[in-house]
């Protein structure tokens, strides 16, 4: 794409990550610009592109996709839209920049992968958490051998769950709810990002404490092996208020500490403890949808790949869903190796 030229972002769908955090983040970057704005109630699209200062609001998603001031897409429908509408961008010849997860299941979110493909356009999915400084050190401190050879992961990613955002997530499993979609899916990428290994078995047990229904779970804890030989324990949750996020990589020689990381927001801390003692690792923090958008925009322009691709976004997929099968069924489950 021509850099002097204004790229148009269309959302498809008018959600709080949105509102929240990716409007701001690509208006972060020069020459991009949000000019319309889809919702399937045309009052929501009225009100969201108003209050957004969005140029155009769209109550289908063919007047959206036709609209040519738009060359770029954000998907942040429930789940089980993903699938019909990025490979209804990909025919209109749109870019796409998916929410995780990408589809509800792995050969839908291939087919989403390979309609990219063909059509020529990038997808990403917008797994967050591969651009906050902290992630970000801890993969440059493991691949230097800060501590040397990982052996064990611990991930902490219990929160509460907001009522704003209590709803499908909670109670509609067709729309793909339950915190291991939401955010067990989110740990694996972060420690496939991490570790640059990919999970080859899970284990593990959910729980539906007091929020979740329908069949879906408001907390899980899993194991999943990856094909380095790391074990990597996962506690996920909806229902806990105090807990505090974190993650921690064990090594043969160290042990990297990283606590608030878990989190939309460029905050936390990791700390190297090694024999010699106790070192914390200095970061510079920044946004982490605002790096996403930006390594995107480069991908569109043809200068590589975005943070994480719609590949990065099947594999992480099918570890989540592998996740939820051992829960359901209390035995280990093979990850497949996919191919892609």
């Amino acid at each position: 794409m021509n850099g002097k030229q204004q790229i148009g972002w269309g959302l498809i769908g008018a959600s709080t990550i949105a509102r929240e955090f990716m409007v701001d983040a690509i208006r972060a970057q020069a020459g991009h610009e949000v000019v319309a704005v889809m919702s399937s109630s045309a009052e929501r699209a009225r009100q969201f592109a108003a209050e957004n200062r969005i140029a155009a609001a769209f109550d289908s998603l063919e007047a959206l996709l036709a609209d040519p001031a738009v060359q770029v897409v954000y998907v942040s429908t429930t789940n089980e839209l993903h699938r019909a509408q990025v490979l209804a961008a990909a025919r209109a010849g749109k870019h796409v920049l998916c929410e995780k997860p990408l589809a509800l299941s792995v050969s839908d979110a291939l087919d989403m992968v390979r309609a990219c493909d063909a059509a020529g356009v990038v997808l990403a999915t917008n797994h967050h958490l591969r651009n906050a400084a902290t992630h970000r050190k801890l993969r440059e401190l493991v691949r230097a051998g800060a501590i040397g050879r990982p052996l064990f992961a611990r991930v902490f990613h219990a929160v509460y769950l907001p009522p704003h955002l209590q709803g499908w997530r909670l109670d509609k499993p067709a729309a793909g709810g339950g915190v291991i979609l939401d955010i067990t899916v989110h740990d694996i990428d972060t420690l496939r990002f991490i570790l640059d290994a990919e999970p080859v078995e899970a284990v593990g047990m959910s729980q539906a404490a007091a929020m979740a229904k329908q069949g879906l779970e408001d907390g899980a804890m899993s194991v999943v092996r990856f094909d380095n030989g790391v074990l990597a324990q996962l506690h996920d949750a909806f229902t806990v208020r105090h807990a505090g996020t974190g993650i921690e990589i064990h090594g043969e020689s160290g042990s990297l500490i990283g606590r608030d990381v878990m989190t939309q927001r460029p905050i936390g801390e990791i700390v190297l403890r090694r024999e010699g003692g106790e070192e914390r690792i200095a970061l510079q923090h920044e946004g982490l949808y605002e790096r996403g958008v930006a390594s995107f925009g480069v991908a569109i322009g043809g200068g590589g790949e975005p943070a994480a691709t719609g590949r990065d976004g099947v594999r992480s997929l099918a570890a989540a869903i592998a996740v939820a099968e051992a829960c359901r069924s209390g035995s280990a489950v093979r990850i497949p190796d996919l191919p892609l």
